[in-house]
């Protein structure tokens, strides 16, 4: 089959093989229902999933971790003392709780179609993928969120098409032949938990339920129920239900519905029927409009952004995954980073849409049952993992995919009002190192690594990008705003002052999972201090940010005063003594420098407060930082820290570095279907499990490359342009105070640029050396030159 290399060099995966697994198969979702999709000539398995299929409960009991002030004030004391074994007793009786029904991420079934090349139905049931024959293609195209196999010699060539509708709430199949009657295949139900039940409806229909339930999480018995229909509808052939299969015998064509739904957050049972009915518009609809509603729904997204990075030249026409193993070998190909950063804004469509229930997790929509049966839980980590999933969405022109997660922070921010004042004795909220769909915000059930007291803090900077960008002042006063508040008012409550500095500080905490040395190693090491630089950069962020809001908003008189005279007291960034940024508030020795995390440099991304320009010997520290940890030959190496790399060498406009380690995520840290993953061994995984958060990581650096906005209008054009990349253009991206940016390169310089501007302001372009200041007014487009000279002013 021929193969146009323009077409698919960022746009489009494909491959020439069947998928032997979940790692090879190809992901469809529509905010809510996803599935992976693993094709073989005469075999295909969905992997369903369904974003609020989780086990676990609500836990409506006091915090079992109720330590408050006096068991606060007395751990202080010890960890100030320098006791920090006594220190970490005290936090594990007080704010150490037991792990509960917290639960898990879990998927639902697997569908299971079995085709019969013969013209009849196949009687395989589940296990390995049959037999392949030539030729054989699947692809997956971005641009339009379709799914496609073929298979078969020319004259009988079977076509699959595969979308998942946000439009109409349905994920749908169209299966046809080339020649008459070619089409038979039986579809049946494989249960992915312990209660689960199949059962035909009529003669085209199959119906399940089941109940996400699991014994390593939770209890076995609590859990999300799910009722779900599949309808289909053939022409030519015959159809009927055979030992709760449907099989198609003869048709020239087969249409697919698939609908679920589940009892999260229902409080009557209208959820039963949603199925049935959702089904029933489906098919009435018919296949051809559903598409061309689905196409007008997600299109308009997807072209927000066009991306192209330089000519691949034959790289583009090799399957997906052996261009993976060619930038491996060091091979170039500019627009498969087109191509990532394009995925990434598909996983995102996918996965979390303005109206989808739940923000992205772990694993997005997706699950590939590995870390919902070990110790992580397919959840919500809030120590960079659940942050890192929506980094890019804003300049990478999706900002609507934020939603979800906007109404979790509003969710989580209620419950974490109950650890607040349990916990700690304190007024707002705060909620640690994960959570889930439950409401959970207490410490994770290890002080070690459970006493993040930044980790909601750190989720809810999203609120604050989220602003930047629009300049929304509704989302502001209506949503940001009220759960920043909260938040300030619990850190102002909460943080104490240092006996020996005068520093205003958090503590007893983490500096995310991390430890140390406070004096000879063989002392041993510690997890818990007070006023860790991760914990102190939130802070200030908070503090700083809540101040600005309230003085625009013209509320909170007495806050406002109350964070001006904190601000001053929060301790600065500190550079140790081997020049690096210091991760603690002191220079403590590390006792794990291969460390995966990276969390004390959050001063410089996302934040911006470290800059080359306006903070150098911060931003030395922070290089320095990088070199040391790269510099260790047991460096954790996992997707999150691979994208991390990429991310603050862009910030120090090191193009070349960022590439070296983003090319090292995709080479090495992803899959055949450039999903990444986290590498066996490291952090308890038995095996390389699926993680998004890279894909998006590595998405957002890629923009960071091109294009850096800070609050104030500030845009950097080309800041870590690489020299791999030495003509290309990009448009569409977002900056910081309402803007569009198109830019386009040759020879390793900017030759255009255009500014389009949502809302009126001042707006400063930078190029290297060269800045232009220029006064915008709302709905204005401002084209540039190279040279950074206004051409249309």
């Amino acid at each position: 089959m021929k193969v146009n290399a323009a077409e698919l060099g960022a746009t489009k995966l494909w491959y020439d093989k069947p998928a032997a697994g979940w790692s090879e198969g190809l992901p469809v979702g529509n905010g809510r229902i996803g599935a992976i999709v693993m094709a073989a000539p005469e075999r295909e398995v969905w992997n369903l999933t369904e974003s609020t299929y989780w086990s676990g409960q609500a836990d409506e009991t006091a915090s079992a971790a109720s330590g408050g002030k006096a068991a606060l004030a007395a751990i202080r004391e010890r960890l100030f003392a320098g006791d920090y074994a006594g220190g970490d007793r005290l936090a594990k009786q007080a704010l150490q709780p037991p792990k509960r029904n917290f639960g898990t991420h879990l998927a639902m079934c697997d569908v299971v179609i079995e085709f019969a090349p013969s013209g009849e139905p196949s009687e395989t049931e589940t296990g390995a993928v049959n037999g392949a024959c030539s030729p054989f293609r699947r692809e997956l195209d971005l641009s339009t969120a379709l799914l496609t196999t073929t298979s078969g010699q020319p004259g009988s060539t079977l076509v699959r098409e595969l979308f998942a509708s946000h439009a109409d709430d349905v994920l749908v199949s169209r299966i046809w032949s080339e020649a008459a009657g070619g089409v038979s295949f039986t579809l049946g139900l494989a249960g992915l938990t312990p209660e689960f039940e199949v059962s035909a409806s009529g003669m085209a229909a199959l119906e399940f339920r089941g109940k996400a339930t699991e014994t390593v999480h939770s209890d076995g018995a609590c859990g999300v129920r799910c009722r779900g229909r599949i309808e289909l509808d053939t022409r030519g052939g015959s159809l009927y239900v055979q030992n709760d299969r449907l099989v198609v015998r003869g048709a020239d064509e087969a249409c697919i519905y698939l609908t679920v739904a589940t009892d999260y957050r229902c409080e009557s049972r209208s959820w039963e029927l949603a199925p049935r009915l959702q089904a029933s518009l489906a098919l009435s609809k018919g296949y051809d409009q559903l598409k061309a509603d689905h196409l007008a729904d997600y299109e308009p997204l997807f072209r927000r952004v066009s991306i192209e990075l330089g000519p691949s030249e034959e790289a583009a026409k090799l399957p997906t995954d052996q261009r993976i193993r060619l930038l491996r070998q060091g091979y170039s190909d500019p627009q498969l980073f087109a191509l990532f950063l394009q995925y990434g804004r598909y996983l995102t469509l996918a996965g979390s849409r303005e109206d989808s229930p739940l923000p992205l997790h772990l694993q997005g929509i997706w699950n590939d049952g590995e870390a919902c049966r070990m110790g992580w839980s397919c959840d919500y980590h809030l120590d960079v993992n659940t942050e890192m999933n929506y980094y890019p969405t804003e300049v990478v022109h999706l900002g609507e995919s934020q939603q979800p997660l906007m109404r979790y922070l509003e969710d989580l921010a209620r419950a974490g009002q109950k650890t607040a004042r349990d916990v700690y004795g304190s007024p707002g909220w705060v909620a640690h190192v994960f959570s889930n769909v439950w409401g959970f915000t207490d410490p994770g059930w290890d002080t070690s690594w459970g006493l993040n007291v930044t980790g909601g803090l750190w989720l809810a900077m999203q609120m604050i990008e989220h602003y930047r960008f629009g300049l929304d002042r509704v989302f502001l006063e209506k949503q940001a705003y009220p759960v920043l508040r909260e938040a300030a008012l619990f850190f102002l409550d909460y943080m104490t002052v240092h006996p020996k500095y005068g520093w205003l500080v958090t503590g007893p905490s983490n500096s995310p999972e991390n430890h140390f040395y406070p004096g000879r190693p063989e002392e041993g090491c510690w997890q818990l201090s007070m006023g860790s630089t991760m914990d102190q950069a939130l802070v200030r962020e908070l503090f700083t940010f809540c101040l600005e809001a309230a003085e625009l908003l013209e509320e909170d008189v007495e806050l406002r005063s109350r964070l001006s005279s904190a601000i001053p007291l929060l301790p600065p960034l500190q550079i140790g003594k081997k020049g690096q940024l210091q991760e603690w508030l002191e220079d403590y020795e590390e006792a794990q420098p291969e460390h995966r995390h990276l969390s004390h440099l959050f001063a410089l991304y996302p934040a911006h407060q470290i800059t080359p320009e306006e903070t150098p010997e911060l931003a030395a520290a922070a290089r320095v930082t990088l070199e040391n940890r790269m510099q260790q030959d047991e460096l954790e190496d996992i997707e999150f820290t691979a994208a991390l790399f990429g991310l603050f060498f862009a910030r120090l406009y090191n193009g070349d570095r960022a590439l070296k380690h983003i090319s090292h995520l995709i080479g090495e840290l992803c899959f055949d279907n450039l999903l990444s993953y986290s590498k066996a061994g490291i952090a308890g995984a038995e095996t390389n499990i699926f993680v998004i958060d890279g894909n998006f990581g590595g998405t957002a650096a890629i923009a960071e490359m091109l294009l850096q906005s800070r609050p104030g209008g500030n845009i950097r054009l080309l800041p870590a342009l690489p020299a791999a990349w030495p003509t290309g253009r990009v448009t569409g991206l977002r900056a910081k105070g309402n803007a569009e940016v198109d830019l386009a390169w040759e020879a390793g310089r900017l030759s255009s640029a255009v500014v389009r501007t949502y809302s009126p302001g001042t707006f400063t372009l930078s190029l290297g050396d060269r800045r232009v200041t220029f006064e915008a007014k709302a709905g204005g487009e401002y084209r540039f030159d190279g040279a950074l000279t206004l051409q249309n002013g």
